[in-house]
Formats: C-alpha cells, structure tokens, sequence
C-alpha cells in the first residue's frame, strides 16, 4: 500500500482552475472512524461555491495551506478504528460537512466518523450511491424546517435539480401542496414527481418555498406575508420582510437517515440521477460544465 495519496485542494480560491491535486500521507483511522477507498465523489453546488471563495469571504475557512474539496462520496471500507463494527470491505457512502478542513471527497480515501456513513445495499452501484448523501439529506433536513404541511402551499425552485426534486417528494409526504418551479422542458419531470408546475417568478402565492435553486431574494418574493422561506446557503440568507420566517438548511451527516435514502434508493422509489463519470483530473472541467447550468443529474468523480 502506498504510503500517499491523490486530493483535491483548493489554495487560492479563483473558480475552476483553482482545483489542485496534491499527493498527502496516508493516515490511520482513529477510535470512532474508518478510512474508506472512495469509488465515486458526487460534485455539488457547494463545491463550485467554495472554490469561487464564497465560504472564505463569509469567513467560514481559516486554513492556513489548504482546504479540501467535495462532500459526499460512496466506496469501501479499508481500514477501521477502535470501537467501531462497520467491517472491512464493506461498501458505505457518507458525508463530510464543515468548510475549515484541510480534507474533503474529490480523493482517493478518507477518513470519517463510522457514524456518519451507511452501508450501501445490494443493487446499488457505488457511483449511484454516491449521488445520495448531500442532495438527500439537504432535502430532508429543509424539509424539516417547514415542518407538516397541513394541506398549505409550497414552492420548491429548482424542482427538477437533484436537491428540488428530492424536496418536493419529500414535502408532499409531510402534508404539503406542492408546486415545482422549473424551465419549461423540465414540466414532465416535475409532474411526474406528484407537483403542480410553474414557470412563474412574479406571484407572491405560496405559504412556503424551499429554495433550491438559491434564488435568495427573489425566493422569498415568492412567499406569501408571514410565511416560511427555506434557503440553501446558511450564513447568507436573504434579509427577514413581510412577517416571513427565513431560515437555511446547513445539512449535517446522519448515518440512520442516509440508510433510509440509500435503501428507498436501492428500491427505486428514489432516483439517483448520474449525468457523467469523470476522473479526478477532470474535477475542473465537470465544475465548468455544472456551472453552466441545465445539467440533470450529478457529475461525479471517480479517483
């Protein structure tokens, strides 16, 4: 076993091309945690959004040499440490969270608490999985915010993206009335998803909306006067008006969950959309073509 291996960096935020690959040792895991071989790292918006620098001009990263990029990953278990059951050679996916870290997915291997993983079921390809724990997560976590709908209104922007789309399946199974707000070609997947569609930006109409889409204030234009809006970038939610609750999910691991996704997954009653695999060294270029936006279904990276 080499006593190094491949991760992706950001030193100087400045988009793309900031992405670097370095070489670091290889580390054993301590008690509570196991280092997994990572097949598959999903990329995410937050990914793009840290190396553009947002999360450093919020303040929100401190390191001093570099910080590590990508949240969730799928792969093998190859190594465990005190008091953890999770056996080797097991096939989990996980999520890592925080942005102060001098670590994150876009690797070839990790080390992460046992408690924030979940073993990926039979049938479910690794790179599938892998699509699951930010995106699902994030969903079920905004979700609970807006708490049961009781038959009131809600508006997910960016109902078709992975995170909306997660969100309007899991909103309607709390009671609430949903709407998908999308591009018009997207109108069938939304539909078929159990929302009513929209292309509208301009009717304050909805009790509520999730914004997937991170519309911000054009978001919560959208709500009704004391209403809810739920964000997806905590530390930058738009100012409080009108009486409207604001809020953001700032999504955290939780392995018994994540079980949850995978196996309703595994199940077909969520999918796992994979749009294109691409090796690490092309990190930059699948971080190009989301940011062009359109794309359906995840990137993901395999190391």
């Amino acid at each position: 076993m080499s006593s190094t291996f491949r991760t992706a960096v950001i030193r100087t935020p400045a988009g793309p091309d900031s992405i670097e690959i370095i070489e670091v040792p290889v580390v054993d895991p301590g008690p509570g945690e196991v280092r997994v071989e990572i097949a598959a790292a999903s990329v995410n918006p937050v990914d793009l959004a840290l190396a553009d620098g947002m999360f450093h001009e919020l303040g929100f990263v401190d390191q001093p040499d570099h910080t590590g990029i990508g949240w969730d990953f799928a792969g093998t278990v190859t190594a465990v440490g005190p008091d953890v059951d999770v056996p080797a050679g097991a096939r989990v996916a996980g999520l890592v969270t925080g942005f102060d870290r001098d670590y994150g997915t876009y690797a070839e291997q990790l080390i992460v608490a046992a408690t924030d993983i979940a073993l990926v079921p039979d049938g479910l390809d690794l790179t599938a999985a892998a699509t699951v724990p930010m995106n699902g997560l994030a969903a079920a976590q905004a979700v609970d915010l807006l708490g049961d709908g009781a038959g009131r209104t809600l508006l997910v922007t960016g109902a078709a993206g992975t995170v909306g789309a997660y969100a309007v399946t899991f909103a309607r199974e709390r009671g609430w009335l949903v709407t998908g707000l999308a591009r018009t070609d997207d109108e069938r997947f939304v539909r078929d998803l159990g929302a009513d569609f929209t292309t509208r930006t301009d009717a304050r109409a909805w009790d509520a909306v999730v914004d997937a889409a991170a519309l911000q204030e054009r978001g919560l234009a959208l709500v009704r006067d004391n209403g809810v809006f739920v964000g997806v970038r905590p530390g930058a939610e738009p100012k409080a008006e009108r009486g409207v609750t604001v809020g953001a999910v700032s999504v955290q691991p939780d392995g018994t969950r994540l079980a949850r996704l995978l196996a309703d997954t595994a199940s077909g009653r969520l999918t796992a959309r994979v749009h294109a695999v691409v090796p690490l060294e092309q990190a930059a270029e699948a971080h190009r073509a989301v940011a062009k936006g359109g794309v359906r279904g995840k990137y993901v990276i395999q190391p």
